[in-house]
């Protein structure tokens, strides 16, 4: 009981989030040095592995070396257990190892892994921990059923496990792929393009996993009564809804009117679903038009859900945004949606979170240009896709130099943990004052 009396003194919940995923990004790389865990069995760079690790534990998908061609299989099973720790969450992770040991959790535990999966509330921690355990691998083995009705057949019993490790991949919104080879690497999903199979499966878990844990259990308690969720459930449903269609359509109409049907169908949908931080890719990003590219760097700014095992500045906030612009546009006092206001707190974070991510997003992209002498269009593609924690790149990622791979995993790390996570572990806590200034009237916009 004394380490954590100690360890809840010295350490906020943030704090512990941070130092979680460090040290975890870390070990993986440690292990990935090695030369046991490639196929040429030399000694990995130390920062290829860390690269390679991050973006595992912050389910990127941004790589330096192909996933199937490098790495042999103990190296893609390190990657494949660093992408599970992380869609979970470390934080996850500990609490189920606890609960295994018949250990009860502290309220540290639980007051942190409230924290990490955005839940409402401290109670509940232990049966919802289980729930997404269940619920994890549950989607993950049917995903993986699904895929092996494709992989195996076409490619014998390694097709296990090229589904295993898509499904988990998939679902955890990572979009690591061990479909390369030596001759044609970073391939990704392009040869499965017209699969019907392989696009529901991949699209359901990327769908599956982005929606949150909070949200699944609460369609889980109030089932078809979609009165009687929570105002959070509806705005992410409302929002994924949103963000899926409306894509779709444009890069159907748009990007890929020169296509037969079937094929602007399938890579119209895929391409609408995959940058809410997923990552896997049915075309090649660098042939497309720079509106599609900007759509899809916006969506993979806004990300996934609360609580996912998504990352990016979350479908809550983009929508909190959105409604305070219509308030504003209506000269109405209060913020409202599905017959609830939100508090000036809440829209007062998103703000603050939408200008963090725009600042990370746009100073990276600037600094990696200079450095690289790459056009910004292409640096603001691959920052967007690092800070979203998306994988979806121009092709350029590998051929950067060292400083700027260290730029990408500063931003895969924000975007995973979350940046007012990280200001709030880097910041100490300022004690309330009693009183308040007086207030100052200025003229904006």
């Amino acid at each position: 009981m004394k380490n954590k009396s100690v360890l809840s003194k010295h350490f906020s919940p943030f704090q512990i989030i941070i130092m979680s995923f460090a040290s975890v990004i870390l070990l993986g790389a440690l292990l990935l040095m090695l030369p046991i865990c490639n196929q040429q069995g030399v000694w990995t760079p130390f920062l290829d592995a860390l690269f390679t690790a991050t973006s595992a534990t912050c389910v990127t998908g941004l790589v330096v070396k192909d996933t199937a061609s490098y790495w042999n299989g103990l190296g893609q099973l390190i990657i494949l257990i660093l992408i599970q720790i992380g869609g979970l969450g470390v934080i996850t992770m500990i609490s189920t190892m606890y609960m295994l040991t018949g250990r009860r959790l502290s309220l540290l535990h639980r007051h942190t892994m409230r924290e990490s999966i955005a839940a409402p509330k401290l109670s509940g921690m232990v049966r919802f921990t289980r729930f997404i355990l269940k619920g994890t691998f549950l989607f993950e083995g049917i995903g993986c059923l699904l895929l092996c009705l494709v992989f195996i057949p076409e490619n014998g019993w390694i097709g296990l496990w090229q589904a295993f490790f898509h499904s988990i991949s998939a679902f955890c919104n990572a979009g690591f792929d061990v479909l390369g080879t030596a001759s044609h690497p970073f391939v990704s999903l392009t040869r499965y393009a017209l699969n019907p199979i392989v696009n529901i499966t991949i699209i359901s878990l990327i769908i599956f996993g982005g929606l949150g844990f909070m949200t699944w259990d609460d369609m889980r308690s109030h089932k078809w009564h979609i009165h009687r969720y929570c105002l959070q459930t509806k705005i992410i449903i409302a929002t994924t809804f949103f963000l899926l269609v409306i894509p779709a359509i444009i890069f159907f109409v748009s990007e890929f009117s020169d296509q037969p049907l079937q094929q602007r169908f399938w890579y119209s949908i895929f391409q609408s679903v995959t940058p809410r931080t997923a990552g896997f890719n049915t075309v090649n990003y660098a042939n497309m038009s720079d509106s599609s590219l900007l759509i899809t760097m916006l969506l993979m700014l806004i990300g996934g859900s609360p609580g996912s095992t998504a990352g990016g500045l979350k479908t809550t906030t983009f929508a909190v945004l959105v409604f305070n612009v219509i308030a504003t546009f209506r000269q109405k006092g209060d913020v409202e949606c599905f017959g609830r206001r939100i508090s000036h707190r809440i829209i007062g974070t998103a703000s603050t979170i939408l200008m963090f991510y725009l600042m990370a997003w746009m100073s990276s992209a600037i600094v990696i240009s200079m450095i690289e002498n790459i056009s910004v269009k292409t640096c603001l593609f691959e920052t967007a896709s690092a800070i979203g924690t998306v994988g979806l790149t121009m092709g350029i990622t590998p051929q950067l130099s060292n400083v700027s791979h260290l730029i990408l995993i500063g931003l895969m790390f924000l975007g995973r943990t979350g940046g007012l996570t990280l200001v709030y572990a880097t910041l100490s806590e300022n004690k309330k004052t009693k009183g308040r200034y007086p207030k100052g009237q200025i003229s904006v916009g």
